[in-house]
């Protein structure tokens, strides 16, 4: 795909949603960070509908502690991988507490140094909350990047590097959030509803529908 075809590509995104946000529900960085580990293997309207009621009593790391493993757990049970996801959440509070006075650090290495925060937790973390260019690549996005071909690769790594490379530097900070909403709502997985896509002209992706 040519660096034309990329310009009208995310012109267009942006076009349609100027401020893109994520759907998790957050008031602050803490409840991010736990809203996005939870959400690994889960959807956002399931993590969402947990911590409703889990972050009116627990919203921040020693809040968190002094709520405990099974208080957390009974919390969010509906969530799937509930039991590891408690673990790690607990595990992070206790280092976000001790190591860090209880703030969510904004450099990847410290994020990623804690419990169940992988690179793309900590990419969402970057890029929503301290609004760092990062990529996070999700099951959407690595599906979104090689049917249209903006960033085609053969695992999420090499597509976040080639997305941090060809998106145009202008829409960088907010591509994230336009690609996932992109590929959840439109860019489906089973089949994409090509008819409804208003990038379906510039799109590379050979087995169009007409839906």
């Amino acid at each position: 795909m040519n660096k034309a075809k990329r310009e009208e590509i995310f012109a267009r995104l942006k076009s349609d949603n100027p401020h893109p946000e994520t759907e998790l529900n957050f008031s602050n960085h803490y409840e991010l960070l736990v809203a996005v580990a939870l959400s690994a293997q889960a959807t956002d309207v399931s993590v969402n509908k947990a911590t409703k009621h889990l972050f009116k009593v627990a919203n921040t790391p020693q809040a968190m502690l002094d709520l405990g493993l099974e208080g957390l757990k009974q919390h969010i049970k509906t969530i799937g991988l509930y039991n590891s996801k408690a673990n790690h959440v607990i595990q992070a509070a206790n280092l976000l507490v001790s190591q860090h006075d209880g703030v969510v650090p904004d450099s990847r290495e410290a994020l990623e140094s804690l419990p169940g925060v992988g690179r793309k937790t900590a990419n969402v973390v970057l890029n929503t909350a301290f609004r760092q260019i990062a990529m996070a690549v999700d099951t959407h996005i690595f599906r979104w990047s090689n049917r249209t071909r903006v960033a085609p690769g053969k695992d999420v790594v090499e597509v976040e590097k080639k997305l941090l490379k060809f998106v145009p530097k202008e829409y960088l900070l907010d591509a994230h959030h336009w690609m996932i909403l992109h590929g959840r709502y439109v860019c489906v997985a089973r089949k994409p509803r090509c008819g409804a896509c208003t990038i379906e002209d510039l799109c590379e992706f050979k087995e169009k529908t007409s839906d």
